[in-house]
């Protein structure tokens, strides 16, 4: 028995990718592979639309899958980066603490790297003109309860420079600081919440 497929069964995978990908909550690898059979795809239908030269139903067939692959192409990529923004500003905008877990790294294509680093830049960028007044990477889904927290050191992070001074964490010790001051630290997972 031969394996028969359809003008865009390709992209209907690609789309039940991205669906599963929603409904597990997590990066899933990118499938350069699959987004390649389709441009691929793309490229013969392009061929056989203008091989023919007249009107007929076959061409209007050959457009519409063009459309919808592109389409789809695009909801793939947009779902991927949604998810990617989504990682950084959980990460509280700390992007080499994404690009150093080895498991995102592996998920994620070069050009999704280059798009985190050019987004990173651009949130800095847009931060620099007020970053006196507020913190734009501070979670807003839980505002703190105190100005102060007491906190406890899971890795080294080396002295850290706080409104008070200079504060050497190492592992495994307790202090009680100022929120503002090391709240990104807790957000990239140095030190937590006692």
């Amino acid at each position: 028995m031969t394996d028969t497929r359809q003008f865009g069964d390709l992209a209907t995978q690609l789309i039940a990718e991205s669906r599963r990908s929603t409904l597990t909550d997590t990066l899933l690898k990118y499938n350069d592979n699959l987004v390649r059979s389709i441009i691929r795809e793309q490229r013969d239908l392009e061929k056989m639309t203008e091989a023919s030269q007249n009107v007929n139903p076959a061409m209007l067939i050959y457009q519409t899958t063009i459309v919808r692959n592109k389409r789809c192409l695009l909801a793939y990529h947009k779902h991927r980066m949604d998810r990617l923004r989504d990682m950084y500003w959980a990460a509280g905008g700390a992007l080499p603490h994404i690009l150093s877990n080895q498991d995102i790294r592996s998920k994620v294509s070069p050009h999704e790297v280059d798009f985190l680093r050019q987004y990173s830049t651009s949130v800095m960028d847009y931060r620099a003109g007020f970053s006196n007044e507020l913190d734009i990477t501070a979670s807003i889904t839980h505002p703190p309860k105190d100005l102060h927290v007491l906190v406890h050191v899971i890795r080294d992070c080396g002295i850290i420079q706080t409104e008070l001074g200079t504060i050497d964490f190492q592992k495994g010790q307790r202090f009680m600081v100022r929120r503002a001051d090391i709240e990104h630290l807790i957000v990239q997972g140095y030190l937590e919440e006692v």
